[in-house]
């Protein structure tokens, strides 16, 4: 895969206009996040605009609720034609399950391909410690964040959002096909913000990453274009 196929950079804005001007100051990033801030704002325009300029899509939603609900949105995201969508791990093995049937059933009623499910293991933002002093879970991250990958893959997901910290362990455990998507992925050189669990680029895609979401060290920089490629050369340097 070309280098600069790996990166997602999220829209993450407040407003359509907003993600219009990112999009032009960026023209040569392929894949483009859409999360639930610029959704809920602008609906299925902005994924109207990305289509018409031949990006792909990450709808990342994040669905989380019971399995008839859960399939009801995948359901009526998969007709969007986009390429990935997100669910909670979380929702559990019946969840699971049903949004990935439902992803081909929407798919097929409007004749696009099916988006890949891609399951939430662990938010990014949440440390060890928080994992088992505010949630309340027994077990180690890496260990639970296995087993939420685990799960996933079991219910027929094609993949999971992990840390990049995770993803050696996710790729050894759940084989070569099997998607893993990172946040919480920053150069040397851009501040980590508010993710806890994070790698440079290079390291992320050595333990395995497939994609790698990459927003600030871009979208806030004040050349963007200009940190998008040297992110880009960063990883054709390592191929």
């Amino acid at each position: 895969m070309n280098p600069k196929e790996k990166i997602i950079v999220p829209l993450d804005v407040p407003s359509f206009e907003d993600a219009i001007a990112l999009l032009d100051k960026l023209p040569e990033v392929t894949f483009w996040k859409v999360g639930l801030e610029l959704f809920t704002s602008s609906g299925s325009q902005i994924l109207e605009v990305l289509k018409s300029r031949e990006k792909r899509i990450f709808l990342d939603l994040k669905f989380h609720d019971i399995p008839n609900t859960v399939a009801g949105a995948c359901r009526s995201a998969a007709r969007y034609g986009v390429d990935l969508l997100t669910i909670h791990a979380t929702n559990g093995r019946d969840g699971l399950k049903a949004a990935a049937e439902a992803v081909q059933q929407g798919a097929n009623q409007t004749g696009v391909t099916p988006p890949k499910v891609i399951a939430i293991t662990l938010l990014t933002s949440i440390s060890s410690r928080q994992l088992a002093f505010d949630l309340r879970v027994p077990l180690e991250l890496p260990e639970y964040t296995l087993e939420m990958a685990l799960m996933a893959k079991s219910s027929g997901l094609d993949g999971a959002v992990c840390s990049p910290q995770e993803a050696k362990q996710l790729r050894e455990s759940c084989g070569d096909d099997f998607l893993l998507v990172c946040p919480g992925v920053r150069p040397d050189w851009a501040e980590k913000g508010d993710q806890k669990r994070t790698f440079t680029p290079t390291e992320a895609v050595k333990s395995g990453a497939n994609y790698l979401v990459i927003g600030r060290p871009i979208t806030a920089a004040k050349e963007p274009q200009l940190a998008w490629e040297k992110i880009c050369e960063e990883l054709s340097n390592f191929g």
